[in-house]
């Protein structure tokens, strides 16, 4: 092994994992001789194997499985690379059909390498360290056990795939497995039950119901939305949901994403369901002349989209069936795009720093299968990187992965357990005004073709409430949360007053409730802490005598018995000033 190996390096760690992958499997071939290898990848957070097995894999062989890692790291078995010619590699696996399906799939002439490890042998292209002893055998734990299709064709084989992570160090995997067990705690989809924010039912896999209290978190975080955007100088519509065959088309959607479209026959004409909003917007720029004058113009939509995703990918509110993006699309000219690409992204920095989200910019460039003229690909990332660097930002480079129409700008966003989610997108699209035929009258008095930007802020209305709700661990700011008070009477004679408070704060505008309940305070308190509710105002015989509240904040605690107005003017601050508490 390299004396340069460092676990910060990405491949090095993936090397690492990759290593992790054939101790596993020869674990497993070790105590389940019959069980056929599939792959055996490092992935972003750690590694797993596919298994094609005659059992279901159980907790307690799970457990035998790491045993039997640790012990083969502790035999600092040396991984040694050697080479095969095709027949040879066919015969040396003949008992792995689906290595052997693998060694007919590769080209004629390819190199066929195997990694030997004792009395294990894997096909492998590595890399790999040079022996399992490397490996720190207690800082690997398996962490999951799931089926895969193999090759993920959902028409082939079945197949297990066991999950792992190792570090170099248990005091590593320790504070993993922490972080774990908290992102567990923090799941969207139990806080969302517990909440009362959202359901998936199995009437509609994928398409989620929000309840009440959701309706109130999703249509606060629609207001703010709106206020951002009015004040920077968007103009908002709402295009139809279901359009004809004929736009899809000429929009390239039919061709290239219609397995992933839901589509549908009236009167004798072919419709599609949108799968994005961005075709409707094109009909809208069209439906009137355009000045230089009128340019740049910047339209936002939340607009409902509907894609079909298998049943396997779906998972709570990150991967739906349907969702609301929060699309923008800016028309300009050349020369304005810069401006408008440093626009957005001051309109990013406001939006994702109310949420304490901090970000990583990628910029994506242009993809093999693109679209249009190189000089002007040239032109459009360069302008990207310029607008980011003048700004005082850095930024890290995904070479080719840019849309078939144009180069972009990804957010990574980073929440509090230092997760990070793509939510945020730029693009710049020198093809659909193409297709579109979108012109502008220039200070010429001729025709022109304006550039266009895609962008979305939160990604989508749901996948965002996901993400905070994991972010802030279901305690949303003040302004937010879906009920800002509860008042809390410690007696009966106290109701009145409690309803007086509360008929006080609603009428100001804020979300309040009262527990009625014949319950003993202390019970009262942890029923509203559980709920994540960020006030509690205590009311009692003294309060009464008094005309006062006693607040208690959820993490600030007891702040001492106050006037009403006192109360109502801490609460408008945080709420005004969309504080974090």
């Amino acid at each position: 092994m390299s004396n340069e190996f460092t676990f910060e390096n990405e491949q090095s760690r993936k090397t690492y994992w990759h290593t992790c992958s054939h101790i596993l499997a020869q674990a497993v071939k070790r105590l389940y001789p019959k069980v056929k290898l599939a792959i055996g990848p490092s992935i972003d957070n750690g590694f797993y194997y596919d298994l094609d097995s005659p059992f279901a894999f159980t907790p307690e062989m799970m457990e035998k499985i790491e045993a039997e890692m640790r012990k083969i790291c502790k035999e600092k078995l040396k991984l040694e690379r050697f080479e095969l010619p095709r027949t040879e590699a066919l015969e040396f696996m003949q008992d792995e059909p689906y290595k052997t399906e693998l060694i007919h799939d590769l080209p004629e002439d390819a190199v066929i390498s195997f990694y030997r490890q004792g009395e294990f042998t894997d096909l492998c292209a590595g890399p790999h360290l040079d022996s399992t002893g490397r490996v720190k055998g207690n800082a690997i734990k398996l962490t999951a056990c799931n089926a895969a299709y193999w090759r993920g064709d959902s028409s082939r084989q079945t197949l297990q795939r066991i999950y792992g992570i190792a570090f170099p160090k248990k005091a590593e995997l320790d504070e993993y497995l922490e972080k774990i067990e908290e992102a567990k705690r923090r799941d969207h989809r139990k806080l969302g039950k517990e909440l009362g924010l959202f359901t998936i039912m199995e009437e509609g896999p994928g398409f989620p119901f929000f309840l009440p209290k959701g309706m109130v978190l999703r249509n606060t975080l629609i207001d703010y939305w709106r206020e951002v955007h009015k004040r920077y100088g968007y103009v908002e519509i709402s295009t139809p949901m279901m359009l004809n065959r004929g736009l899809w088309e000429r929009s390239g959607h039919w061709d290239h994403y219609k397995e992933n479209m839901y589509t549908t026959v009236i009167d004798d004409t072919d419709f599609a369901i949108k799968p994005m909003n961005c075709p409707g917007g094109m009909l809208v720029y069209k439906s009137e002349p355009h000045s230089y004058r009128d340019l740049p113009l910047r339209v936002g939509e939340l607009g409902l989209v509907h894609r079909h995703e298998l049943s396997g990918a779906l998972h709570g509110l990150f991967r739906v069936r349907c969702f609301t993006q929060d699309d923008a699309h800016i028309f300009m000219t050349w020369d304005q795009m810069k401006d408008e690409i440093k626009n957005v992204v001051k309109l990013f920095d406001e939006v994702y720093s109310v949420f304490g989200l901090e970000y990583q910019i990628e910029v994506s460039t242009m993809p093999e299968d693109h679209m249009g003229d190189e000089k002007d690909w040239d032109f459009a990332t360069e302008t990207l990187k310029a607008a980011v660097s003048e700004m005082g930002k850095e930024y890290i480079i995904n070479e080719g992965d840019g849309a078939f129409y144009g180069p972009k700008l990804d957010f990574h966003l980073a929440d509090s357990l230092g997760r990070t989610w793509q939510c945020g997108t730029i693009q710049l699209d020198m093809q659909l005004p193409e297709r579109f035929e979108l012109e502008y009258i220039g200070a010429d008095g001729e025709k022109h073709r304006p550039v266009m930007i895609h962008r979305v802020v939160l990604g989508s209305i749901e996948r965002f409430i996901g993400v905070i709700t994991e972010h802030f661990a279901g305690s949303f700011s003040t302004w937010l949360s879906p009920v800002q008070v509860k008042v809390l009477p410690v007696t009966d004679r106290a109701y009145d007053y409690a309803d007086e408070i509360a008929d006080k704060l609603a009428k100001a505008g804020y979300r309040v409730e009262v527990d009625h309940r014949s319950e003993k305070l202390g019970y009262k308190i942890r029923e509203a802490r559980n709920e994540r509710i960020p006030y509690m105002l205590i009311v009692g015989d003294q309060d009464m005598e008094n005309q006062t509240v006693s607040p208690r904040h959820r993490t600030d605690g007891d702040l001492g018995a106050m006037q009403y107005d006192a109360f109502e003017a801490l609460l408008k601050q945080a709420v005004e000033t969309k504080s974090p508490k």
